[in-house]
């Protein structure tokens, strides 16, 4: 005959049953993977000053280069590998936000191009970042006219 458990009996048990979770070791693993994607990016910016490009010039190249480099190491699935390996190491810096963008996109690809990719592109990242580039896009041409 089964015994019935109180509310805590059951959580202190469940507790006992799951695995243990490595903190330290993923804690490590985020900081070595964000540090190295984050070395990459200064390298990126280093090189570009070197030849002369203005500061706000190369940091943008550089932010459009990473978007770039996630973006497409999501498409290769090697940024997956790196997330699952990095955690939150992968999925703070831009070539996450990237990842998150890029992702869906692929995965509703036989849905076609407009329902699929263009529908589901912004699945993960929110309709806040519509919203975000569309509002940056008017205040682009109003500053423009202004100007």
């Amino acid at each position: 005959m089964e015994q019935k458990r109180t509310k805590e009996e059951y959580k202190k048990w469940a507790q006992e049953q799951a695995p243990k979770s490595p903190k330290v070791k993923n804690s490590v693993m985020a900081f070595l993977v964000g540090g190295i994607i984050c070395t990459i990016g200064q390298v990126i910016l280093r090189a570009l000053l070197n030849t002369g490009m203005p500061k706000n010039d190369a940091s943008s190249l550089t932010t459009l280069f990473m978007i770039f480099l996630g973006a497409f190491l999501t498409g290769l699935n090697v940024y997956d590998e790196i997330g699952r390996i990095g955690g939150a190491g992968a999925a703070i810096p831009v070539t996450g936000f990237a990842n998150s963008i890029v992702s869906p996109a692929m995965e509703y690809k036989r849905e076609g191009y407009v329902m699929g990719v263009g529908a589901r592109m912004f699945l993960i990242a929110g309709p806040v970042l519509v919203y975000g580039i569309i509002s940056s896009i008017i205040a682009g041409i109003i500053y423009y006219l202004i100007t």
